[in-house]
């Protein structure tokens, strides 16, 4: 190999990219690295015997890059609306597709429980959230001895808890998967023992905030949105925390994992 050629061979390296980039940019602005004008220039420079997609740089097909079959991959239902579950397939964890949040009119939710800044008499820090059971309400604390406090939706007699907390997982458009007991018990839920997939009709809504307990255990138990706006303020749930999903989604955005969160025990004492 003469030096002229080993002196391009080390522009080839050095400078490639660059000439690369300027070379298509006029031609391709949409795909700045459109891979058929690069193939094309790395075998008119002696780079690629073979177009690079095909093996590698010697345009060899070898076995850990060798093209790979499509694997099957979890299709979101055509209407989200009405989600059939699919025999021995788990959804993802959220929904692949970011649903528009259809907004609840505050009118129609009762004063009491409509989103609003408050004065927080508490000794919790900011960033604290707290869950008042008995009145339906949770308080995400603020500085200055403020708090936002959002109407909820809470456990019915027998499925209520109290204690302490932390956010483990946020989540966006979860998946719903039933407890074996409520699977047993619900034929509703019962249809879905692998996951629903998130979506407007899945019952945890928008968003979801999971609970840890301090030793790093899964309660079980969530802070997330629903598709039933009327069971604000009622207590309907199987123990989890229930907002509408425009409180959650901005809840969701304020919090940070660790967060602690506070249920209030009004047995006690």
């Amino acid at each position: 190999m003469s030096n002229r050629d080993i002196s391009r061979r080390r522009m080839l390296i050095g400078t490639g990219a660059t000439v690369l980039v300027s070379s298509t940019t006029s031609a391709a602005q949409a795909d700045p690295f459109n891979i058929d004008t690069i193939s094309r220039w790395f075998r008119t420079r002696g780079g690629f015997d073979e177009d690079p997609r095909r093996g590698d740089i010697t345009g060899s097909v070898s076995p850990t890059n060798a093209p790979v079959a499509p694997q099957p991959q979890y299709q979101p239902p055509t209407d989200a609306h009405e989600p059939q579950p699919v025999p021995g397939q788990r959804p993802p964890l959220e929904s692949p597709i970011d649903y528009p949040i259809e907004r609840v009119n505050p009118a129609s939710i009762k004063p009491q429980f409509r989103r609003q800044l408050v004065r927080y008499s508490g000794r919790e820090w900011p960033g604290t959230i707290v869950v008042d059971t008995k009145n339906r309400h949770l308080f995400h604390v603020r500085e200055g001895g403020m708090a936002m406090r959002y109407g909820i939706g809470v456990g019915r007699s027998g499925f209520t808890w109290a204690g302490e907390a932390y956010i483990a997982r946020k989540a966006r458009w979860p998946r719903w998967t039933p407890p074996a007991e409520m699977v047993a018990r619900d034929p509703k839920a019962a249809k879905w023992p692998l996951g629903m997939p998130g979506g407007p009709k899945n019952p945890l809504g928008a968003r979801a905030l999971y609970l840890f307990d301090l030793t790093g255990r899964d309660t079980l138990y969530r802070i997330h949105g629903t598709n039933d706006p009327s069971s604000i303020g009622k207590n309907l749930s199987s123990g989890c925390i229930r907002m509408l999903n425009q409180d959650i989604a901005e809840l969701h955005l304020r919090v940070t994992l660790k967060s602690r969160v506070v249920v209030l025990d009004h047995q006690a004492g």
